[in-house]
């Protein structure tokens, strides 16, 4: 099984082998925005990080959670800029 890179760009196909899902799934997905993506032309691009938020929703809270606690951190520290 390949390591998924959260900054890499991925096509629909590897997606689908990555995920082992069918066409029809990716599609369902994409459709209702289960799995964010950006059009190129005609073909769909995923970014690591959709795949990797699909795979284990509770790294995106904590990822969440940590950019919460900075944003917090960067405005007490920058308030009487």
């Amino acid at each position: 099984m390949s390591e998924i890179k959260s900054n890499e760009v991925y096509t629909t196909k590897e997606t689908r082998e990555l995920l082992k899902i069918s066409n029809s799934t990716i599609k369902r997905m994409l459709k209702s925005g289960l799995l964010r993506a950006n059009k190129i032309g005609k073909q769909y691009r995923i970014m690591g990080h959709e795949i990797l938020r699909i795979v284990s929703p509770d790294l995106e809270e904590k990822t969440v959670e940590a950019y919460q606690k900075i944003k917090v951190k960067a405005r007490e520290k920058t308030k009487d800029w």
